[in-house]
């Protein structure tokens, strides 16, 4: 019997080539793949704009949770690619505006950025990725 669930298939998240959306392990944690400002077809949402790739990333990830079975509040760890920290404000405003408040008293969670010379297509801005501790 695996120890792992493999979520390939997404409501309203584009499918991913070659790799799954998440994974979860033991059943408790799972490690959501980077997600990037496409829409459920594949196009790319924003382009040259941090903040509103930032969004449909965000927006993609929170598929993922709910597919999940979680919520922003069950992510420990987000870790976010960008190929141009100079527009941070922008990827932080539009973060605060979709995690925050549903943290409630609850510290953003663990966070890395590094800042990369590109991503896989050179029009995204932004890739990030996720590990959630899922409810029992």
């Amino acid at each position: 019997m695996p120890i792992h669930d493999r979520f390939t298939s997404v409501p309203n998240v584009a499918p991913g080539n070659g790799y799954a959306h998440a994974i979860t392990a033991s059943g408790r944690l799972a490690f959501v793949s980077g997600q990037i400002a496409v829409d459920a077809d594949g196009a790319l949402v924003g382009a040259g704009d941090l903040g509103a790739q930032t969004r449909q990333a965000l927006t993609n990830l929170h598929n993922v949770l709910r597919e999940l079975g979680a919520d922003w509040p069950e992510v420990v760890k987000l870790t976010w690619f960008v190929t141009d920290v100079s527009d941070l404000p922008a990827l932080r405003a539009v973060r605060d505006e979709l995690i925050r408040p549903s943290l409630g008293e609850l510290p953003n969670p663990a966070s890395s950025l590094v800042q990369v010379a590109s991503l896989f297509r050179p029009e995204f801005l932004v890739e990030v990725e996720a590990v959630v501790a899922l409810s029992e």
